[in-house]
């Protein structure tokens, strides 16, 4: 049976599962298109259904916790940013715009592609992957070393004064 055929019968036991381990209906949706998708492009997926099913499985699976990993760093970096935030003198949005770009541009190489690409761009940590031909969890640890050096460059660079009531 060819692999589109195979993916077709097993679809809806892709849905009700992706359906149990994920918190909304569109991200079940999500992941399975997801799975599906990196099926298709697998150079050797298993060929036979009996195979093919538990590989599908841990795919989503894979798929669903690397999400979710994304989501607790995006978060932490969120909640690092506002503390970062909330410490400071509040700045004007152009002013802040300038500095964030100031800091950008002071990052090595490496640091400013994987910052581009995955929280400017919005591409998923295998996507990142695969443009940049290494490792995901190399995409990781670059991208975490990456938002700190960013959040220590926006602390040291902030002009004194930057914000504050004058007088």
């Amino acid at each position: 049976m060819q692999l589109h055929r195979q993916i077709e019968v097993l679809f809806p036991e892709l849905r009700a599962y992706a359906g149990a381990i994920c918190d909304a209906r569109h991200e079940a949706q999500d992941l399975v298109q997801d799975a599906v998708e990196r099926a298709m492009r697998a150079k050797a997926p298993p060929r036979r259904i009996d195979e093919l099913r538990p590989w599908l499985f841990r795919v989503l699976r894979h798929l669903h916790y690397d999400e979710l990993r994304k989501r607790r760093v995006r978060r932490e970096y969120s909640e690092g940013e506002r503390r970062l935030l909330n410490e400071t003198p509040q700045m004007g949005g152009t002013e802040r715009v300038v500095l964030t770009r100031m800091a950008y541009a002071k990052l090595p190489p490496a640091c400013r592609e994987v910052l581009f690409l995955v929280d400017i761009m919005g591409l998923k940590y295998r996507e990142a992957a695969e443009v940049m031909d290494i490792p995901v969890g190399t995409v990781m640890s670059r991208l975490s070393r990456a938002r700190r050096h960013m959040l220590d460059l926006l602390g040291r660079d902030r002009p004194h004064g930057a914000g504050e009531p004058s007088g």
